[in-house]
Order: C-alpha cells, then structure tokens, then sequence
C-alpha cells in the first residue's frame, strides 16, 4: 500500500506531504484545482514519463517521493532480494526527481534505478486507473489480458508466446533455405570449379617468386655467361689474372715477414686473401660452367607465372590468398552438402514447435473458456448492483480466423476475446467499444478490479474519474462498491460524488488560491466541520448554506464519520 506522498515543486504544488490509509481513500476539490495535478506526480512513481513543462515555475527541478509498505507482497518483495534492494520496517522509499536541465535521478531506498525498472516495480504495488486506462477497456487485446489474468493462466501465454516466436523463427529459417536452393547449385558449381582450378594448379607458397628469379636469369642468360667469363678470366692465375699477381705477392711478403717479424700478420692476411680469392674464382667458374639456357625451360616459367597470375586475378593478390580461398570454398561447399539433411531437420523442428504450441494453445482455450463463463456471471452480478440491473454482460470467446475463413494461431492462442454487453433490456450483445457510454465503462472497469482484486498481490487501487457519467442511485451504488472493495485493498479515488466521497476512511482535499502574487495547490486531510463543509460544496456547490451542510451531515453520519469526529 501506499502509506505517504511527498511532492514538491510540481505543477502549482509547491510542497504537500499526504497520508493514506489501508483503507478508502478520496481525493475532492473543485474543477481545476489540481487533482489531476497529483494524479500525475503519482504517474511518476508509477513510471510515467516526466516533462519538465510540469516543474514548478521558478524552481530547477521537481521531486516526488512515496512510501510503500511491500510486506505481504512476494513479487514486489522477490523483485527487491534479486537487486540486494532492503526495505525497512516491510517499507521502501521511492524518490523521483525531474530536473529542468534533464534527466533526474530516480531511487529505491538509497539505490539508483531506471524508469523502466521502477515501472516493473510499482506495477506489482499500484495500480493506476486514468481516463484513457477506461479507454483501454475498448480494445479486445485488453480483454483478452484481462481474461487471462482472471483464469490465472498469464504465465501459460507467456510460455505459449515463448513456443510461437520460436516455431516462427524456425519457419523463417526453413523460408530462407528454400528461397536460397534455387542459387544453391550454381553456387556448388562454382565453388567446385574454383576448387578443382586452384588444386590442378598444385600451387606452392614462395613458388611466384622462385619463378620470377628463374625468368629473369633465363631471359639476360648471355649477359650472364659473359659477366661471369671476364668476371673469372680476370681472377685466374693464368694470363696475368689477380690470382697470379696474389700468389707473387704473397711470396714476397712472406720472405719480407722473415727479415722483419712485425710483418708476420700483414703475411697472414695475404694468405687468408689469397685462399678466399682462390675460393671465389672456383665459385665462379662452377657456376659459369653450370649455365644452361633452353628456349623451352623459359617458356615453361613464363607459363607457369601466368596461370598463377590468372588464378590471383580471380581468387586472391597472392599464392597463400589463393589457397585460403579454396579452404573457405571447400567449407562452403560442405555446408551445401549439409543442406538437405539441414532443411529436413529444420521441417522435424518445425513439426514438433506447431505440436507444443497446439497442444498448450488448446489447454489455454480451454482455460479461457471455463474463465470466461464464470467471469461473464460475476461482472454481470457486480454491474447490477452498481446500478445497471437490466444489463446482459459477457465475455465472448470465439475462433480466431484469417482472411479466407481457415482457422489460425497466433502468438496468444486460437481465441479472440471480446467483451460484449447489452445495457438495455430487449437490445442484443454488441462489443464494448460499439455501445458503451463513459458512465457505462467506468462501472464495467470498477467491476473487472473489484473481481481480479483477490487475484493478485497488489495493495494499492488508484482511481481518477471512476465516477464520470453517473449519478443519483448509481453514484451511491458505485460508492458503497468502493468502499467494500477498500476492504480489501487500499483504494484512492478521485471523486466529485458527494455520496462517495462520505464513504471515505481518509478524505484529501485540493484547493487552489492565489497567494501573494502567485497561484498555488494546497492539498491536506480534512475531518470533522471541514469535511462537513466540503462535502455540503460537493452537493450544491455551497459549503455554507444549511441545507447543504444538513444533507452533508446526514451523508457522513449515514457512511461515514460523525461531524467533529
């Protein structure tokens, strides 16, 4: 339940500190004081959207906070455990700020938290009945929400919800292999080819350029022949080469080295020369004698390099991209060969989804029609005792249908749900949305809450406008319904019907005034000649009058409180 609220800076609100009480709560006031002013901070505890157009003129920001008791309430209370959230004394504080410069913060107790987050909670604490929650009513998708909620049977949609979007993505899969299959062989074909080119080509990593080195000797092989020719011609030792003259010296510098021992190691140095010299001539004569030049050979290189320069072009810049290709090519290609056995696993998938989601969506039928017919007889029963005691009600289950007639399951089963009702003796059923007045709606909502109350754990009813449309005998009907639903749950109700606002265990009054210079919303508790005098103002619009004031004592003395109580 909700124990207290504190809003500050809100709209004309500049600060107001309320208490309710686990009981019947009304809030009154006249046109325009301000009550929606706090439905609508109350919506920002509930995890409504913030607009900075409602912070206070004059003021940077707007804060509202609320106290919850959660004891007694496991979904709000597991929801606190799972975020290391404690409550204290079985209560939480929840304060929403809005800032005029931007996002506010928003906190549990002491623990930062997001708008989505707070709207998962305070639905399991609240709930929240505006205007437009009556217009919900109008929509079928709505009816069926409500049916199953009745039925007890919401974790079973989810469940069947969960089955239908994994047998369609299986569905989608299998549309997307099937689409695909006629590129499939052209697709194998093609990487086959590429393939069997790559692999005839036997191609080896570095092979490019071994080739190209080959190529290029083979093309300039006479420049080489005779580089290398003169190149030894001018080392040997014959016909005055560098190894005569080498090993001339060398034998001088050793007799020299024999005179003057300090000589030794240029002598030593001339040998180590004169042996590498006579190295390298040998070098270059093995390998002037080795050369071989055929016209075939250089062929057979030029050949070679463009059949690697052709398979680059169309599978990769280099050998080692070229053979990466035809790995990826082969994995492809096994992944083709999977296909049939991929395509009729995905059908036997697809079989057993269409098998779960019938099956569950034929016990959820089942449930919503046993629900149906006992919630049909419990809202008719509680739309005659709020004044409509001629009224047919009920909750019409019928097959859902695509275009050409066949029947069909959706997401949340093979029903369509619709409320149907017939205010007026002799008038047949018509959907709710076709028939209904606002009064009528707001006496078909108040009776879906009073019915679905006992089946949840939420504490705390709000109701704005529940009241609209009706008056006379159905206000007083409406009002004794509120106040034995209060019983068992808190209920906060905004009100203009004196008849229920009498009712009240804990009556709120709104006013607004200019003070100074400005205009403000008070809002406070009343008791006692204050109560007296408002609900006289609720009645003739005159809180002073002593007819007013004597219909007004009489109403509280009938429901509720003694006058100075």
């Amino acid at each position: 339940m909700l124990e207290e609220l504190s809003v500050r800076n809100y709209a004309l609100i500049e600060h107001a500190q309320l208490q309710f009480v686990n009981g019947f709560n009304v809030l009154t006031g006249e046109t325009g004081a301000g009550k929606s002013i706090l439905v609508g901070a109350l919506s920002l505890l509930y995890g409504g959207k913030a607009d900075t157009e409602a912070i206070r003129t004059g003021a940077e920001e707007a804060v509202v906070s609320g106290v919850f008791v959660v004891e007694a309430n496991p979904d709000a209370e597991a929801w606190l455990r799972e975020r290391a959230i404690e409550p204290e004394d079985g209560r939480i504080l929840v304060r929403r700020t809005v800032k005029r410069a931007g996002r506010g913060p928003i906190y549990l107790q002491s623990t930062p938290t997001t708008r989505a987050e707070l709207a998962e909670l305070s639905g399991m604490l609240l709930d929240l009945h505006g205007q437009h929650e009556y217009q919900s009513l109008l929509s079928e998708d709505q009816h069926r929400r409500l049916l199953d909620r009745y039925a007890g049977i919401e974790d079973q949609v989810v469940e069947l919800q969960r089955r239908f979007q994994d047998m369609t993505a299986a569905k989608r899969r299998h549309e997307e292999l099937v689409a695909a299959e006629q590129n499939r062989e052209r697709e194998r074909e093609l990487l086959e080819f590429a393939v069997q080119e790559i692999e005839a080509a036997e191609l080896r990593p570095g092979e490019e350029e071994e080739l190209e080195q080959e190529r290029r000797i083979l093309s300039q092989h006479e420049k080489l022949f005779a580089h290398l020719e003169q190149t030894y011609n001018r080392l040997a030792e014959g016909g005055g080469g560098a190894l005569l003259g080498a090993r001339e010296a060398r034998a001088s510098l050793a007799a020299a080295a024999e005179i003057d021992s300090s000589l030794a190691e240029a002598s030593q140095r001339l040998d180590s020369l004169f042996y590498d010299l006579e190295d390298l001539a040998g070098e270059v004569r093995g390998h002037h004698q080795k050369i071989e030049f055929t016209p075939e050979r250089l062929e057979a290189c030029e050949d070679r390099l463009a059949l690697i320069h052709r398979l680059e072009k169309k599978y990769g810049a280099t050998i080692e991209a070229v053979l990466r290709y035809a790995d990826d090519a082969r994995e492809k290609l096994a992944l083709l060969e999977n296909f049939d056995a991929e395509k009729a696993s995905l059908a036997a998938e697809i079989a057993e989804h269409e098998k779960q989601v019938r099956v569950l969506a034929q016990e959820v039928s089942a449930h919503r029609g046993t629900a149906a017919e006992r919630l049909s007889g419990e809202i008719l029963t509680v739309l005659q005792a709020l004044g409509m005691k001629n009224a047919q009600f009920e909750v019409q289950l019928t097959r859902r249908q695509s275009a050409d007639g066949k029947p069909v399951c959706g997401p949340t089963g093979i029903d369509s749900v619709a409320f149907m009702i017939a205010p007026n003796t002799g008038e047949p059923l018509k959907p709710l949305r076709n028939i209904a007045s606002g009064g009528e709606i707001s006496r078909v909502m108040l009776a879906i809450k009073t019915i679905l109350a006992g089946n949840d754990s939420i504490s705390c009813l709000v109701f704005d406008e529940v009241d609209a449309g009706i008056g006379g005998e159905v206000a007083v009907a409406v009002g004794e319904h509120l106040q034995a639903l209060a019983q068992l749950k808190q209920v906060l109700c905004i009100t203009h019907l004196a008849t229920i606002a009498a009712r009240a265990d804990n009556h709120i009054r709104v006013v607004k005034r200019v003070e100074g210079e400005r205009t403000v919303t008070r809002i406070g508790e009343i008791s006692g000649e204050e109560r007296k005098q408002e609900i006289a103002r609720m009645l003739a619009g005159d809180r002073e009058a002593e007819v007013s004031l004597s219909h007004a004592e009489d109403l509280l003395q009938r429901y509720g409180e003694r006058p100075g109580g």
